[in-house]
């Protein structure tokens, strides 16, 4: 809510730059696994691929476990500069954080597109990719840390703007490799258009950033930020575990962009100047009182990272020419004799990796329709929140997301040697990606809403200090389950 003598935002300009911010600090992530089979033909060699590339029923060998590494490697980050932030918010700016940020993601992803241009072998090309991966979340990280400090100086509109423009990347990155695909241009140019996206995208949040100074309505909030803001944005477990002396909780509501409640009865309007908070809340007192839905929130992300893309990107369509796969439009490209011997990566196959038989089940049913429907199932807790706190039904729906698991190992993968395809029709994996979204996007802004509400409101700090560990947490032991997971296929 705004402060009766703050400024107007004029045009809203402050709204779309927190979105367009927003929308940003995920699509370098997004992006990336999105073209997960861009980066396996690349990676896959001409004798891996020569048998394969003539039907519709496989896709190249992800010889690296490319799927699982660039999971793992994107959500490492995170649980790192979880646990280093605080320390770098005390010794580094934030002015110098989020644009120095910016600039890195953006080389970055400037590489990124000029090797696709670049006829480079597997090995060095996965290290390299692995290396930008581990590098472009690291600043993500970063970067995502600290626009949620200066968010927590707004009102709690623009951290709805913030999260809505997070949640829209992933369908975002999902149209633009459909796109590319459909573009009509050679398989090469496609894939470099794909990655310039991401760039125009960093430039307009970089220019949105620089814009905020110039916006009165910005200015006035961002030079109330209290001193102490920039190092408690996402205070560390470490920090926290640490004596009550040294638990210094300013009453800063930065956190009110992690705990995604927004409901306005239950989540701390912006007061400026509030006296110091009743005592300092122990984190061991917090935790007695939010340690259910924190592990609630692990497993929910632990289930979701640990098939998701790693098993789900490998799952093909197993309908004939003529649904998924456009086949002519694969003749078209081996006729225009690219990849034959010009590029490491389709070397000998004649084929692009984006052109794939195929080619556009897994961006649709995989990363499409899971991105819409995070987003609705995000969207359901504004409408209703079920079930509340106190009720034991909540770790039950989140313990049966565990069955996701087998019911994706055993749709139709055809690169595996132990498990069987018991689900080979498409309906299946679209039905099972369904129920998986849904539940994945709104158990998760469930339990972001339910830890508030289960303390004080002087506790809402640290629980929501904590639930951010708890986040990284997850998203990590997923990303390292999924190569458990894709072992056992």
């Amino acid at each position: 809510m705004a402060r009766r003598d703050a400024p107007q935002d004029s045009y809203h300009l402050v709204g779309i730059s927190f979105f367009i911010l927003g929308l940003g600090t995920l699509l370098p992530w997004n992006f990336f696994i999105t073209a997960i089979p861009y980066f396996q033909g690349r990676l896959a060699g001409a004798n891996s691929t020569t048998k394969t590339l003539g039907t519709n029923h496989t896709s190249p060998a992800d010889t690296f476990n490319f799927n699982n590494w660039v999971t793992l490697l994107s959500q490492l980050p995170l649980l790192l500069f979880t646990l280093l932030n605080s320390f770098l918010y005390q010794c580094i700016p934030e002015t110098v954080r989020i644009l120095g940020s910016l600039l890195i993601i953006l080389l970055l992803f400037i590489l990124t597109a000029v090797l696709v241009k670049v006829d480079m072998s597997p090995g060095p090309f996965f290290s390299i990719t692995m290396a930008s991966v581990w590098f472009i979340n690291s600043f993500g990280a970063v970067l995502q840390g600290s626009l949620f400090g200066q968010l927590g100086t707004m009102p709690s509109t623009y951290s709805t703007l913030f999260l809505s423009g997070q949640g829209l990347a992933g369908i975002f990155a999902a149209l633009a490799m459909l796109m590319s695909m459909a573009s009509g241009v050679d398989a090469q140019t496609s894939a470099l258009g794909y990655f310039i996206t991401p760039c125009v995208g960093i430039l307009m949040s970089i220019v949105c950033y620089l814009s905020l100074p110039h916006l009165k309505f910005a200015r006035y909030y961002l030079a109330k930020k209290p001193s102490q803001a920039q190092r408690q944005e996402l205070e560390t477990k470490a920090e926290l575990l640490q004596s009550d002396e040294k638990n210094e909780i300013p009453n800063s509501p930065q956190k009110a962009a992690l705990p995604l409640d927004l409901d306005p009865e239950k989540e701390p309007e912006m007061e400026p100047e509030e006296p110091q908070k009743p005592g300092t809340p122990s984190v061991f007192i917090v935790f007695r009182k939010i340690w259910r839905t924190a592990l609630c929130l692990v497993l929910v992300f632990a289930v979701t990272l640990s098939v998701f893309p790693a098993i789900t990107a490998m799952v093909t369509s197993s309908t004939g020419p003529g649904k998924w796969s456009e086949c002519q439009e694969a003749e078209e490209d081996r006729a225009s004799g690219w990849g034959g011997g010009e590029r490491g990566g389709g070397v000998g196959t004649g084929l692009s990796p984006f052109s794939l038989p195929g080619q556009f089940f897994n961006p649709i049913c995989c990363f499409l329709l899971f991105n819409v429907m995070d987003c609705l199932g995000r969207s359901l807790t504004s409408y209703f929140l079920w079930p509340d706190e106190d009720s034991r039904l909540l770790p039950l729906l989140v313990c049966l997301r565990v069955l996701f698991v087998p019911l994706f190992m055993l749709c139709h993968v055809p690169e595996r040697s132990r498990l069987p395809i018991l689900f080979p029709q498409d309906a299946y994996f679209v039905t099972f990606m369904l129920l998986f979204a849904v539940s994945n996007g709104y158990l998760v802004s469930l339990t972001m809403c339910l830890a508030p509400r289960q303390v004080l409101p002087h506790e809402r700090e640290v629980a929501g200090t904590l639930m951010t560990f708890f986040l990284a947490l997850g998203l990590s032991c997923g990303a390292s389950l999924s190569f458990l997971f894709k072992a056992l296929l």
